[in-house]
């Protein structure tokens, strides 16, 4: 199968399966529950975790709300953008691939709330954290893995410098022999 085709279904797979969870537990608990409503299955976890009813129409945390119109636009750039760049960046990184993967479910998922019913619903209540739903969890868990690559590949980078090893951008090693700063030529 085409490396390109390989790709894209694993972006579709992973995504596409996020997506249509996400939409169907806000379906869920929109059909379940009236707006700001609570649920717990047992009384002593409602401290703890619980679903409740809620609309969104700003983004994480509660903050600006009002402009769901402009988080639509963002959330349709951003998986626009993820789709177009997803081949060139994550490349044969399984987690660069889950990363974006994760990043583009949360987008869409969050997008097709706002422009088919105006408002995000979010139902997630854990402790006092503000609540979420499965697309910002997966937008949430998809920057961590992306952050968590983005630091382990720096490190790499640094220790194979500490050892003599020279990474140009293209990801080729070249060996650095005596002090190779300019200005500090040596004649052999």
């Amino acid at each position: 199968m085409n490396k390109l085709v390989k790709n894209y279904l694993f972006l579709l797979i992973v995504a596409g399966s996020l997506t249509i969870l996400d939409q169907w537990t806000k379906e869920l608990v929109r059909s379940s529950l009236p707006m700001g409503s609570i649920w717990s299955p047992w009384e002593w976890l409602n401290p703890y975790a619980r679903i409740v009813h809620w609309h969104n129409t700003g983004v994480a945390f509660g903050m600006f709300q009002g402009m769901n119109n402009v988080f639509a636009v963002l959330a349709a750039i951003v998986s626009v953008v993820i789709i177009y760049y997803y081949p060139r960046i994550a490349g044969d990184s399984r987690i660069l691939k889950w990363a974006m993967s994760l990043q583009l479910a949360g987008a869409f998922g969050n997008f097709i709330d706002r422009v088919t019913i105006g408002y995000v619903t979010d139902f997630i209540s854990v402790g006092n954290f503000p609540v979420f739903n499965v697309a910002d969890a997966s937008i949430s868990v998809g920057v961590v893995v992306l952050l968590l690559y983005v630091w382990f590949q720096e490190r790499k980078i640094r220790e194979k410098e500490k050892l003599g090893e020279q990474v140009d951008p293209d990801g080729m090693k070249t060996e650095i022999v005596g002090n190779a700063l300019p200005g500090n030529e040596q004649e052999f």
